[in-house]
């Protein structure tokens, strides 16, 4: 079993990572300004930090296998989750990514539609420049996973589709995933790698 160091383990998609990683054994790392929410768990330490300190970060997460960071982009800038993880001697991140950077089927990126909602843009900018910085990284053994256009709260029922870089549509026309869903598919990353050093995602 791996053990795995969360950024935003508190956060709607950081909460589903860890009862995903628990579930199935492995140890976790929950990092969060405020962990009080999570309590005292099996096979859960709890590191209350500021992930924009860069060494408080780099002590929380050293000693891991892996590293996922399910904060937001607008908040944690690429920089500030590579540095820590590599001075940490981490080999491996994982990052929740946003679906603005996923294509259509002309060939342009979600965010850049007329219909995406102004309010979710500086977020979904901030992620497509996250991932921009991880392809250019040459150490990280890196995966950046993004969700479909809803990324909601609902059942885990452990049925979806896995699409590199177009955004995933049902057949019903709607695009998307469940944060619990989605948690299935990260941590199957974790335990068996397949999309190394790439962007994929997940849908319905």
């Amino acid at each position: 079993m791996s053990k795995i160091a969360i950024i935003g383990a508190t956060g709607r998609a950081g909460s589903q990572l860890l009862e995903e990683a628990l579930r199935r054994g492995h140890s976790v790392t929950a990092i969060a300004r405020d962990t009080s929410k999570i309590g005292e768990r099996a096979g859960v330490v709890c590191k209350n930090i500021d992930a924009l300190d860069a060494g408080a970060l780099q002590a929380a997460i050293a000693g891991n296998d892996v590293v996922i960071s399910a904060a937001h982009f607008s908040t944690l800038a690429a920089s500030a989750v590579i540095g820590p993880v590599k001075a940490a001697g981490v080999k491996r991140l994982l990052v929740v990514g946003g679906a603005g950077s996923l294509l259509l089927p002309d060939g342009t990126r979600v965010i850049d539609s007329k219909d995406f909602p102004e309010a979710y843009k500086a977020e979904a900018g901030a992620g497509a420049v996250f991932l921009e910085s991880l392809r250019q990284e040459k150490d990280l053994d890196w995966s950046f996973l993004s969700p479909s256009a809803e990324f909601v709260e609902g059942e885990r029922t452990g049925k979806f589709r896995i699409g590199k870089d177009d955004l995933l549509v049902s057949s019903a026309g709607r695009s998307w995933m469940t944060f619990a869903d989605y948690a299935i598919a990260m941590i199957d990353e974790v335990e068996a790698p397949r999309h190394s050093r790439q962007r994929f995602t997940v849908g319905y």
